[in-house]
């Protein structure tokens, strides 16, 4: 059976709203970081009452770079606002990537966040599957995912998209074509802080 099921549209930001999710995540990471706390948002934008998911990934600019910390969920019964401050704290902690992140490295990490928009289930991720539209989700194994920008970044093919996916769920690459694994495809906004001075982009 064939079948591509598109499941609500979740939010969509402005440039000034990605702006601040970008804000709000380096905040509570260095709150967390720092102090031990967690952020509240405070006077939350508008679209950061949407309940939907959200990602945050913490990336180090030092030497070659390298991935610091990831977190979140494609799905949430969480206001944005909420998801961000979580998925940031998880991505900083030593759940993450094996070590927590030191108040040494916070200048030296870009901050990245990925608002969903949409989730799609589908039985055929190989023909649904957008490059650069949509991020992949794999249900089974430790379960894992990825970001809509991270094959283009990396000039992978779907079908190399989808393996590196399950090998960050701990599966064989190919898993994605087994019935007891679940792919979910989803599409998000991604901003993020540009290496060197900061500023905020929608890639």
């Amino acid at each position: 059976m064939y079948m591509c099921m598109s499941q609500g549209q979740g939010v969509d930001l402005s440039y000034e709203d990605g702006a601040r999710a970008v804000e709000l995540a380096r905040e509570a990471v260095e709150s967390y970081v720092q102090h031990g706390q967690r952020e509240q948002p405070g006077s939350m934008r508008e679209a950061f009452y949407e309940r939907t998911g959200a990602f945050v990934r913490l990336e180090s600019t030092r030497g070659r770079g390298s991935l610091r910390g990831c977190a979140g969920g494609y799905r949430s019964g969480e206001q944005l606002g909420h998801v961000i401050v979580d998925a940031a704290i998880e991505a900083a902690s030593e759940n993450s990537c094996g070590s927590e992140v030191t108040p040494s490295e916070l200048p030296n990490l870009t901050v990245s966040v990925c608002a969903v928009r949409n989730v799609v289930l589908t039985d055929d991720p190989l023909a649904d599957l957008e490059l650069g539209t949509h991020g992949v989700a794999i249900d089974g194994g430790e379960g894992g995912w990825l970001y809509p920008t991270v094959p283009v970044e990396n000039g992978w093919s779907e079908r190399e998209y989808l393996d590196r996916t399950c090998r960050k769920a701990r599966l064989a690459p190919g898993a994605w074509q087994d019935d007891d694994v679940v792919v979910t495809l989803f599409e998000g906004q991604v901003f993020r802080e540009r290496k060197g001075d900061g500023s905020i982009e929608e890639v």
